[in-house]
């Protein structure tokens, strides 16, 4: 055993190494899954090099025990909810799982706390005190994202008088707890016992839920990214609080890589982090806002077979995909009418907007689940300026990242945002259940296009139909 433990320190540095490779590998779908069994591997030989440290053989039979219960109890959760969950709730997946590492790790910074009081060293109380009010936050922020996108919860933006005070007042009371904990650790102020913890975590909790509770449904991917974070800060607390220098890599990956990501995500929204947080732009699924009465412009509706007229005739075709595609599961439907066009000898790509669908890349791994060419698919940036030259632009169930009025609205909350030029192309088909409104809560400008048509329904049904007739045409 003593021979184990000398070479702790390299396994775990083989661990970290392995973390690195698996998060590259993740940045593409053709090394993701490599990827994925590489950083799980590494998590794997990280908790049984941990399990041969010195610390963890001081409990024993029973320790080792418990290890292995919660190790098999968490794969076999892991293993049935991977194997059960549909794409289209893989968003509140990821907002759940990030909620329980930070809660995990606020866990293990409340345990510390208890089994070793206020005496410790002041660098220790205050990683103590950050995994404490980091996890909380994660833990309460990540069930509400989860609730909204699960639709236990309305995605508008809550918005009450004083938001913004009641926020900040939050955040004071926290970091005067925090201040209190570390103070007393540093010998400057009195003593102050069990009960400023157990007050910071209830205020990580409640900031957790005022900080998130305002946003609307169109900024959640932003803010899955920003949980994302926030985890992974939260595991690097706990790993400074337990001395354990992997847990304090992995948790600075992530949280860096949530940084990183959030940027991004913002920058695509052409939007700051502070205003996402505290704009509150959507309404909610479904509210529809008012026209101007002397908006005289008709809906045009399509039947399958205009589309499939369209489509047919088209020398080049760009799919705009979104989360009515996902709900309808129609990924599948959409790669078999992609595979009748190119039969054709139509050229067919695919359009994705950074925020499109409810989190980071959600379109993308839609897509490569019904195995479309990865070299199809194309970034916002990469194929704006081919919609001018398309004959068709196939919209299926995107809203807000295609409405113009990002463009030409003042008065719109989306003003400004990055959009995919959808209104260049010669023709548009939009397929959508409805004119219900996006998260965004406003009317899109798109289908109000006179060379815009609507076809109503069902996505994957609505794409089954068209590829019915482009097969009758034949």
């Amino acid at each position: 055993m003593e021979l184990i433990q000398d070479w702790v320190p390299a396994l775990y540095l083989v661990a970290a190494v392995s973390f690195v490779i698996g998060l590259k590998g993740l940045s593409g779908p053709d090394t993701a899954v490599a990827g994925n069994r590489i950083a799980a591997l590494g998590m794997l030989l990280a908790v049984v090099a941990t399990a041969a440290t010195k610390d963890f053989q001081a409990y024993g039979a029973a320790g080792l025990a418990v290890t292995v219960a919660a190790i098999a109890v968490g794969s076999v959760i892991g293993i049935v909810s991977g194997m059960r969950i549909q794409m289209t709730a893989m968003p509140q997946m990821v907002a759940l799982f990030n909620g329980l590492g930070g809660g995990a790790s606020a866990i293990v910074a409340s345990l510390e706390y208890i089994q070793g009081g206020d005496v410790r060293a002041w660098g220790g109380m205050l990683s103590t005190a950050l995994g404490l009010l980091i996890g909380g936050v994660t833990l309460s922020g990540s069930l509400v994202a989860f609730a909204k996108l699960q639709g236990i919860l309305s995605g508008r933006a809550y918005k009450y008088p004083g938001q913004i005070p009641v926020t900040i007042a939050v955040v004071v009371v926290s970091l005067v707890l925090t201040v209190l904990m570390v103070g007393r650790a540093a010998g400057v102020l009195p003593a102050t016992g069990p009960l400023v913890m157990w007050a910071l975590a209830l205020m990580a909790l409640v900031l957790g839920v005022v900080l998130v509770m305002p946003i609307g449904g169109a900024d959640m991917p932003v803010v899955i990214a920003l949980l994302n974070s926030y985890s992974g800060l939260a595991a690097a607390m706990a790993g400074l609080i337990l001395e354990n220098q992997l847990l304090v890599v992995a948790g600075m990956l992530v949280g860096a890589s949530g940084v990183i990501l959030t940027q991004l995500m913002s920058k695509a929204m052409n939007r700051s982090l502070t205003n996402i947080l505290f704009g509150g732009v959507g309404a909610g699924a479904g509210t529809v806002v008012a026209r101007r009465g002397d908006d005289t412009r008709n809906v045009r509706e399509l039947t399958a077979e205009d589309a499939a007229i369209l489509l047919g005739y088209a020398q080049d075709v760009i799919v705009v995909p979104g989360y009515g595609l996902a709900v309808a599961q129609a990924q599948h439907a959409v790669r078999d009418l992609a595979d009748l066009l190119e039969a054709r000898g139509v050229n067919v790509r695919y359009a994705i907007h950074p925020v499109a669908g409810r989190m980071p890349g959600h379109m993308n791994v839609l897509l490569a689940e019904a195995n479309v060419p990865y070299e199809k698919l194309k970034d916002m940036d990469e194929i704006n300026e081919d919609f001018k030259h398309t004959d068709v632009a196939l919209v299926i169930g995107a809203n807000d990242v295609t409405n113009p009025a990002a463009r030409t609205d003042k008065g719109s909350p989306i003003y400004g945002m990055p959009i995919l030029n959808v209104d260049q192309a010669k023709n548009v088909i939009v397929i959508k259940r409805s004119m219900r409104s996006g998260f965004a809560g406003i009317d899109n400008e798109l289908y109000l296009d006179p060379k815009t048509g609507m076809l109503f329904g069902d996505a994957k049904a609505a794409v089954e139909k068209v590829i019915a007739e482009l097969k009758k045409a034949a």
